[in-house]
């Protein structure tokens, strides 16, 4: 059956590309990547979207090319799981963080280990650079954050006012800010030039598991063990709608570079793309047969990447063109059975005739 809202202004590029997502059924069949060995949950892109970067309790970090879905690397050196993963802005580094309580930065030209920072003391969840470049993030099961120095691998400070385990820390786009979420059921803004707390938004009634900020950094999306998702005004620290829908944990949030879609990996097993402005979801991807883990957008927003409990991840594709030529192809086979079918007539008509 055909489902989809009618395009309510036909030319402007963002609403044909949300009605395309409502439309094609199965849009942009993914690419799966498979190789590692056990949960997968932590993943990164590089600053130019060539590379993807991917964590696993398999010990292994592993970096791919994300024009063939090809393995290019794995990185090796971990006695246990690798949790998270980070590229710094010019991807010539990549931040990991272990059960082993350790961070470790590599180079991600060779694959070699340039540093192992420690301090925590237990598992590191969360990493995280700076826009910059020069500090790095690190939230812990020990319930701190820390900030360090990418240069030297030096502590800068320890973040302390969270009471239970931190998972998800996220730099603000201009640098200014962190966000970091926690298994006391907050999240927390923190300043970084200064390490003290501005604001602890509360509202989850679970362990906050994700954290993203917007790309014009007005917005703070915080993904939830009570199967929701929650938008934050980063300048005043007030919720702005709850997104439901998730039928488990929400474990990983992140926005797509032009801020309109946000993308969410449940516990449910299922990635959810939700509209930004209006909180409305979108589009529900299925294929991953374990809970998702991470979820994230190239650079340029034409890929989605995600993690997952069942090893592998999955590379979907956004991009306009292909929505449109998988979308018209559908609806010319659709209406060939439902000649009567009078919206799917219309986007026929004033979409993909025009194109």
């Amino acid at each position: 059956e055909m489902r989809h809202t009618p395009l309510v202004d036909a030319d402007t590029q963002t609403q044909v590309e949300l009605s395309l997502l409502n439309t094609v059924f199965n849009v942009a069949a993914p690419n799966t990547l498979g190789g590692h060995t056990d949960e997968i949950t932590g993943i990164s892109f590089s600053p130019n979207g060539k590379l993807l970067a991917t964590g696993s309790r398999d010990k292994t970090v592993k970096l791919w090319d994300t024009s063939t879905g090809k393995q290019i690397k794995t990185l090796t050196g971990y006695t246990k799981g690798v949790y998270r993963v980070s590229f710094n802005p010019n991807g010539k580094l990549l931040a990991t963080g272990s059960a082993d309580k350790t961070v470790k930065l590599w180079d991600t030209s060779t694959g070699k280990e340039i540093k192992t920072l420690t301090g925590h003391t237990n598992w590191v969840y969360g990493v995280s650079f700076s826009p910059n470049g020069k500090l790095l993030a690190t939230g812990s099961a020990d319930k701190t954050v820390k900030l360090w120095d990418t240069s030297t691998g030096q502590q800068i400070k320890t973040l302390t006012r969270h009471t239970n385990w931190v998972y998800g820390v996220s730099f603000s786009p201009n640098g200014k800010l962190l966000a970091t979420g926690s298994a006391d059921k907050t999240a927390k803004l923190w300043d970084t030039s200064t390490g003290k707390e501005i604001k602890t938004l509360t509202g989850h009634i679970d362990t906050v598991w994700g954290v993203s900020f917007s790309p014009d950094g007005k917005l703070l999306a915080t993904g939830s063990a009570n199967n929701t998702v929650k938008l934050w005004d980063t300048s005043t620290g007030k919720e702005i709608k709850t997104l439901t829908g998730h039928t488990n944990w929400v474990r990983a949030v992140s926005f797509s570079p032009d801020g309109k879609l946000l993308a969410t990996g449940s516990a449910d097993n299922t990635v959810k793309l939700w509209d930004t402005s209006t909180g409305k979801e979108i589009k529900t991807l299925t294929g991953h047969t374990n809970w998702v883990y991470g979820v994230s957008f190239s650079p340029n927003g034409k890929l989605l990447a995600t993690t997952s409990g069942d090893n592998t991840v999955r590379l979907w594709r956004l991009d306009f063109d292909y929505l449109v030529k998988e979308g018209c192809n559908y609806i010319d086979n659709y209406l060939i059975p439902n000649p009567n079918d009078e919206e799917a007539q219309e986007i026929n008509r004033d979409l993909c005739k025009k194109l």
